[in-house]
């Protein structure tokens, strides 16, 4: 049946059942709130970010723990994984984004340049930008294949809560 992942502030992930709304599985991994959660395309496994500052990558049937990425040193606020489900992008705290490899679980690129936390990450349908938002009223595009940053756009406003950028959601525009 069709599933959804949560992740919670008590730490664990659960997966429901759509059709039922029953909970199939409680998982107990993370060290701390559970920030962001993505389910990859072919619908075997999903990835979490957390406070704990780890990304992981489970089995979505039985809930087991595959893979724990470490490297960020502040909360994973922010995960996405890529259409090939090869690679993960992760925003958090520390001002950084990271690209990690899903076969070798190794970080193949770390991403410098907002002044604050990032609130949210999405990648390209063409896997060849990342944009990221943050709370430095900035949202930013990064090119993956020269790794710099192409292009940003940033709110003139001065209250910070009024513009902080929590969620990026990109959309291919045709016309």
């Amino acid at each position: 049946g069709k599933k959804i992942v949560s992740g919670s502030g008590d730490q664990t992930i659960r997966v429901w059942d759509l059709e039922t709304g029953k909970e199939i599985l409680k998982i107990c991994g993370h060290t701390a709130s559970v920030a962001s959660v993505v389910m990859s395309r072919d619908g075997k496994t999903f990835v979490s970010g957390s406070w704990d500052d780890t990304v992981r990558v489970w089995d979505l049937e039985t809930g087991k723990e595959i893979l724990k990425l470490e490297g960020h040193v502040a909360n994973v606020i922010s995960v996405v994984m890529s259409v090939d489900g090869k690679r993960i992008i992760s925003g958090s705290s520390d001002r950084t984004i990271r690209v990690w490899d899903l076969e070798t679980g190794k970080e193949t690129l770390k991403v410098e340049g907002h002044t604050d936390l990032i609130d949210s990450v999405a990648m390209s349908g063409d896997e060849k930008k990342i944009v990221s938002g943050s709370r430095d009223k900035t949202i930013r595009v990064w090119d993956l294949e020269t790794h710099k940053e192409t292009g940003s756009v940033k709110s003139n406003a001065t209250n910070a809560a009024d513009c902080k950028v929590e969620h990026v959601v990109l959309q291919r525009v045709i016309g």
